[in-house]
């Protein structure tokens, strides 16, 4: 539903609902079809989601932390210091898994 949103407010693309399930299933039946163990697909999906994730964060916050765009509704500097941290938890627990994976310990 907020795919539908986005795409039909923002972008103006108005996709079927037939289309949009389709969409979403056909990931879940090629696993399945393959024979794929549909856990360790779902840890890998969020293992590259988590990766994704600080390139998210970043721009959120250059973004929202920038009073040309924000205008009065702009980070304090708490918030700004929140924002670093938590994208700077992210990035090192990213880092630590990439770290013990490659040395085999995961």
């Amino acid at each position: 539903m907020a795919g539908q949103t986005i795409m039909k407010g923002f972008v103006g693309l108005n996709i079927p609902l037939n289309v949009r399930r389709l969409v979403a299933m056909v990931p879940a039946i090629t696993i399945i079809a393959l024979g794929i163990d549909p856990l360790k697909s779902l840890i890998v999906s969020q293992v590259v989601l988590s990766f994704e994730l600080p390139m998210a964060i970043i721009p959120l916050l250059l973004i929202t932390s920038n009073k040309k765009f924000m205008k009065e509704f702009a980070d304090t500097p708490l918030e700004r210091i929140m924002g670093v941290l938590v994208a700077s938890f992210v990035m090192i627990l990213n880092g630590l898994f990439l770290y013990f994976t490659l040395k085999g310990e995961v």
